[in-house]
């Protein structure tokens, strides 16, 4: 055995690891360490960045509801198409210039807005990707509902079902939600999914070569956003589309609008309890398996290693969590954002890469990898293949 991987070993570097860590806890609250830190040029600005996260900490939902102000007053296509100054944002608006330069200029702390000549405002770098993409003001609005519904956050994680986040996703509780919800229910959160989801269409059809496959069938499919972005991306695919059947109707409107109805096929079903359709060699799961607990997500792992055929192909993609052993490119908070978002959508929650890959292993995939891409904070892409030969 290795010694210096023996129990003993470990236990001995954890040992002083936590000492260490304990030393710079004590060492970071001496108020002598803070002074002494602001006196010396080398070290101010560690302390002066920490201040300011902090109160970026505090100050959070007061930039998410400046945010929102913004969106709901469509300064962002508004200032698109030019400058204006208070006085004419304050005709367009309906709101009273004093107040709606409070907001105005907050907007130009967060980089949203900036000035202009003659007093005017513009967007701001942040303030373009707003006007840009309809889908990020959609999530924006969205979000409204999971800030109501942890107002109180202790009284969220005791019974996180209980908001309207809940409420919005009919079949987050409720497994027999397409035979009772009202179609309007399922509509509305097809349409959010379908207008968020196109950094993550971009990410995976960037990143991943389609050309090798001939059908493919995408699991979840809800609006068939990414479905139908893929029919137009690779000309010579069959696409199935499989999802609960009043969320295929409104796939199947999508693909006819864009002339991409012969190449569908609308596969209706429950993955809690319906066997997955054979016949195509990839499987795609977008942002489906972060909905859903683990107990779920590896029996659905399992129906897709069933479906494939031998040399098969599933495809997952979703936003996951930064790995604790290794570095990334994806900013922690976004994994703050995702914890409490999911938690207040249902029973899912957010993995690590690794975690993923243990699943999909454990369903009898092989040759599981991660597929690096652009912009991991949309959404990460792993692939796992069915064994080429048969045990």
């Amino acid at each position: 055995m290795n010694v210096a991987s023996s129990p003993h070993a470990l236990m001995k570097v954890n040992s002083w690891h936590n000492q260490l860590l304990q030393w710079l806890e004590r060492l970071y609250a001496s108020p002598k360490l803070y002074q002494w830190s602001l006196s010396n040029p080398f070290t101010r600005w560690i302390t002066k960045r920490r201040t300011q996260q902090i109160f970026d900490l505090m100050s959070g939902f007061v930039y998410s509801q400046v945010l929102l102000g913004c969106v709901r007053l469509d300064l962002f296509k508004m200032l698109y198409q030019r400058p204006l100054d208070l006085s004419q944002i304050s005709a367009q608006t309906n709101l009273p210039e004093p107040a709606l330069q409070r907001l105005l200029l907050s907007a130009v702390s967060l980089g949203l807005l900036e000035h202009r000549s003659h007093e005017r405002f513009g967007l701001g770098a942040l303030g373009v990707p707003m006007a840009m993409h309809p889908g990020i003001g959609a999530m924006v609005e969205h979000n409204h509902l999971l800030y109501q519904d942890i107002q109180d956050p202790l009284a969220f994680l005791n019974n996180a079902w209980r908001g309207g986040m809940a409420d919005y996703w009919p079949y987050a509780h409720d497994e027999q939600a397409a035979d009772r919800a009202a179609q309007e229910k399922f509509s509305r959160y097809s349409d959010l999914m379908a207008s968020s989801q196109g950094f993550v269409v971009q990410e995976i059809l960037s990143a991943y070569y389609f050309d090798d496959h001939r059908c493919v069938l995408d699991v979840g499919a809800g609006k068939g956003r990414f479905a139908s972005e893929l029919a137009l991306h690779a000309k010579h695919l069959q696409l199935k589309l499989f999802d609960l059947p009043p969320v295929l109707e409104l796939a199947k409107a999508n693909f006819q609008s864009k002339g991409l109805l012969d190449r569908m096929t609308a596969c209706p079903g429950n993955f809690l309890h319906d066997a997955l359709p054979q016949g195509a060699d990839l499987v795609t799961l977008v942002r489906v398996a972060h909905d859903h607990p683990d107990e779920v997500v590896q029996q659905l792992l399992q129906k897709i290693h069933d479906a494939l055929p031998v040399g098969g192909t599933l495809l997952l993609a979703e936003p996951m969590a930064q790995s604790p052993s290794r570095g990334g490119d994806v900013a922690t908070q976004t994994d703050t954002y995702f914890h409490f978002y999911l938690l207040a959508m249902g029973a899912g929650r957010l993995r690590t890469p690794e975690e993923l890959m243990q699943m999909m292993g454990r369903a009898g995939f092989s040759n599981i990898e991660q597929v690096p891409n652009r912009m991991p904070i949309h959404a990460q892409i792993i692939l796992g293949r069915k064994h080429q030969c048969l045990p």
